[in-house]
């Protein structure tokens, strides 16, 4: 039994006669009447009494008609709720990210977002980047924001931005370095460090940035929250490698690093060329279209999309 069956039994009905009923549908009258005994055959019975000059329901066709009318409803109503989403009157739409993402103002990015699409929910994520990149391949995410280790994604996975991150060491107010401005990464083998623990992205990109220089660090103390890490290089207990707008915010000293200057690589990133979801592609738009404007912020630079 087919919807569009129902739809012309229910036209039969509701014009009175076959005729009409083709007309209604814009389809030859045969076509219609075809239509409407293989839907007799299926279910086994008679629905109209075609003896009068008048089309009249059967016991059968009565029974059916609020079945059909349920039937086409639903129909209706599941075209109605897909069209929604596609005109993202409604939907639902999951971001990852790392904690220390600063290249982007994430949070009035959505905000922006949610005022033209407010009948889309969104959902914040923030882990390790190898969480996020599993949660991406594994479908429970869009769209991540990531800082990756390898120059490439993992195979299936897309960076549709990419940005460059500057670090910078933070200190205690006070602190020698502090007053110097600028450093050089050999000179720090003396200092205790608080970090991050392994597996966040930050965490990553200094430890690759102190193996390449051959600075071996001392780490004091190693936290999964941002703000712990800022108050402790405060309390003096050790300098940290962050981005730039993290010291400047906590205004912390922020040191610059000569030769290299360390920095590290965020991308946004999603499935497939663009994203299946509706609202997460009306998302990645948002968020890459604002991507120039985030580029001049202070601690980010936008690089070419890709690998």
């Amino acid at each position: 039994m087919e919807m569009r069956q129902l739809r012309h039994f229910m036209a039969v009905v509701t014009e009175g006669g076959f005729t009409a009923a083709a007309r209604a549908e814009l389809i030859v009258q045969s076509a219609l009447s075809t239509s409407i005994r293989n839907l007799e055959r299926e279910l086994g019975a008679d629905l109209f009494d075609r003896t009068g000059r008048r089309v009249v329901l059967t016991e059968a066709g009565r029974a059916l008609l609020p079945q059909a009318r349920a039937l086409l409803a639903g129909a209706d109503a599941a075209r109605d709720a897909v069209a929604a989403v596609a005109g993202l009157a409604a939907g639902r739409v999951a971001i990852g990210t790392i904690q220390t993402l600063t290249c982007v103002d994430l949070p009035a990015e959505l905000a922006a977002f949610h005022q033209d699409f407010p009948g889309v929910q969104v959902s914040v994520r923030d882990a390790t980047v190898s969480e996020l990149t599993e949660a991406l391949r594994a479908g429970e995410l869009d769209l991540a924001y990531l800082a990756p280790d390898a120059r490439e994604l993992p195979e299936g996975l897309t960076a549709y931005a990419t940005w460059h991150e500057e670090l910078v060491l933070i200190t205690a107010p006070g602190h020698p370095l502090a007053e110097a401005g600028r450093t050089l990464i050999k000179d720090l083998a003396e200092e205790p460090f608080v970090d991050f623990r392994a597996g966040t992205g930050l965490e990553t990109a200094v430890r690759r940035l102190a193996a390449h220089c051959g600075l071996e660090r001392r780490i004091t103390c190693d936290v999964t929250q941002a703000g712990l890490l800022v108050e402790l290089v405060r309390a003096g207990i050790g300098v940290a490698f962050v981005p730039r707008p993290i010291g400047e915010r906590a205004g912390l000293p922020c040191v610059a690093i000569r030769q290299p200057e360390p920095g590290r690589t965020v991308v946004l990133a999603g499935r497939g060329a663009r994203p299946r979801n509706p609202a997460a592609g009306a998302l990645l738009d948002h968020l890459t279209g604002a991507a120039p404007a985030a580029a001049g912020r202070p601690g980010g630079r936008r690089l070419p999309a890709g690998p």
